[in-house]
Formats: C-alpha cells, sequence, structure tokens
C-alpha cells in the first residue's frame, strides 16, 4: 500500500528537510559523494546542443522557465521525473524494512554533462513532486555557475 501525503506529512514534517537534491555535471570531475537515488538525465534533449534555441538559452540555466519547459517538454523527462519522486517516497515511507534505524533523510543526485540545464531542471521538477507530497526539500545546484563545457 503506497503512503498517503496525510501519511508521510505526519511522518516528515515540512520544515524538517527530509530529501536533499543536488544536480551536478559530471564533466566537472567532481561528482557529490554518499549514498543516493542516481538519476541520468543525458538521455534528454540538452538545449546548448539544439540549433534552434542554443542562442537563446546557452547563457541561462535549468531555474529559467523557458529552459526547464523544454527540458520536461523532452519525451521521458516526466517519466524520470515522477518515478524518482516515488521511488524517494517509498524509501521514506519504508524505512524501518530497510534499516536497523529509519533513515533520516533520502539523498538524489541528478546528472547531466554540464550540471547547468537538465540536471538543474529535473531536480526542481522532483523537488515540486517532494513538496506536495508534504516532504521537506532542499535544492542544491553544484555547477549550475559554471561555464559550457565543450563536445
Amino acid at each position: 500500500m503506497n503512503p498517503t501525503p496525510e501519511d508521510l506529512s505526519t511522518l516528515y514534517p515540512e520544515n524538517h528537510i527530509s530529501t536533499v537534491i543536488t544536480s551536478y555535471g559530471t564533466g566537472h570531475n567532481d561528482p557529490p559523494t554518499g549514498e543516493a537515488l542516481l538519476v541520468d538525465t543525458r538521455s534528454l534533449r540538452n538545449p546548448p546542443d539544439d540549433p534552434a534555441v542554443r542562442e537563446r538559452m546557452l547563457h541561462s540555466n535549468g531555474l529559467n522557465p523557458e529552459v526547464r519547459r523544454y527540458v520536461m517538454n523532452t519525451p521521458g523527462a516526466t517519466t524520470i521525473v515522477t518515478r524518482n519522486a516515488e521511488k524517494a517516497l517509498l524509501l521514506l515511507a519504508n524505512t524501518e524494512q530497510w534499516a536497523d534505524k529509519p533513515l533520516q533523510r533520502v539523498d538524489i543526485h541528478v546528472l547531466c554533462g554540464g550540471g547547468r540545464h537538465r540536471s538543474v531542471a529535473i531536480a526542481e521538477e522532483i523537488a515540486v513532486h517532494l513538496r506536495a507530497a508534504g516532504i521537506g526539500c532542499e535544492v542544491e545546484h553544484r555547477h549550475i555557475d559554471r561555464p559550457i563545457l565543450p563536445h
């Protein structure tokens, strides 16, 4: 039986951070460490690789609504978001089954090549889903201000 948002909100009050989502780019060679759900967004369209939007989106990032819409309109993006938000909810709801003591939080690491567009947009969307379920959530963007990487 899947827990309802009400069930989870009594276990994890909104002011309690139960999930930390970190976006990053694999091309920077300093990924976050620790145990985490790993979300790979490299299968999604990358705005700087698309000549139709490259100039408009090149110097922006996944916090920009236009970039976020572009990434989320890629086939498979919604599935990546919902599937990983559901995994986090299940881990939080069933922690007694997984360990001797309940988890204090679930970390999610969201990756793409450069850490500016796809990983940022997907991390933010996962956070929206978790917050809607009453989960306190923090999002960190490790490489959002780094330069665009060459191919």
